[in-house]
């Protein structure tokens, strides 16, 4: 007898210390467990920025961290830099800029991150150097760890894991699922009795 795999859930919700943009109203949330090293992650990157354009004010996307360490050393300093500028209001910036530059992850190369991302520089070494982000990572990868997020990049929609080891259109027909769904459950709240 075949056993039914139950999906993976989403253990810790959309909070106060995430990196979110688009809309709380958005009836479709998307997480994104990442890694800015990972060339996958970096491959999924691109497709993102599609994905978030083409649904506009409909999607709001958070990014985690999971910077897997044992295969990418650059990762966690990479995850913390960007920490780093989210504590200066630059979180986005600097995501971008280590996507679009991930195979110079170096401390040298981070700290040009910031430069560009202007950062406080004086402010950013000294958390750098402290290592004072170094536990907020910690807690996105343990939080990663708790709902199941295995391989990277790990997506989930509203709360579910979606695979996308074939690919993101995977991702793209999750939303567009949970969109409709969405929208056929106000449609039918809607209609007279």
């Amino acid at each position: 007898m075949q056993r039914k795999i139950e999906p993976t859930i989403l253990v810790v919700p959309v909070n106060s210390t995430d990196h979110i943009l688009g809309p709380a109203s958005a009836t479709v949330t998307v997480i994104e467990y990442g890694d800015f090293e990972c060339p996958y992650c970096g491959a999924a990157y691109p497709a993102v920025k599609i994905l978030l354009k083409g649904f506009a004010d409909r999607v709001r996307f958070v990014f985690r961290h999971f910077p897997l360490v044992e295969a990418h050393p650059h990762a966690e300093r990479a995850a913390e830099a960007a920490e780093a500028a989210g504590a200066q209001d630059k979180f986005w910036r600097m995501h971008d800029l280590l996507f679009e530059n991930q195979r110079r992850l170096e401390t040298h190369d981070l700290r040009r991150y910031a430069s560009q991302a202007e950062l406080d520089l004086k402010r950013y070494d000294t958390e750098m150097g402290d290592r004072i982000y170094r536990q907020a990572v910690q807690a996105d990868v343990d939080s990663g760890k708790r709902s199941g997020a295995r391989t990277m990049p790990a997506f989930f929609v509203n709360g579910v894991i979606e695979d996308v080891s074939f690919g993101m259109e995977q991702l793209y027909r999750a939303i567009e699922t949970k969109l409709r769904a969405t929208s056929a459950n106000a449609e039918s709240s809607n209609s007279p009795d």
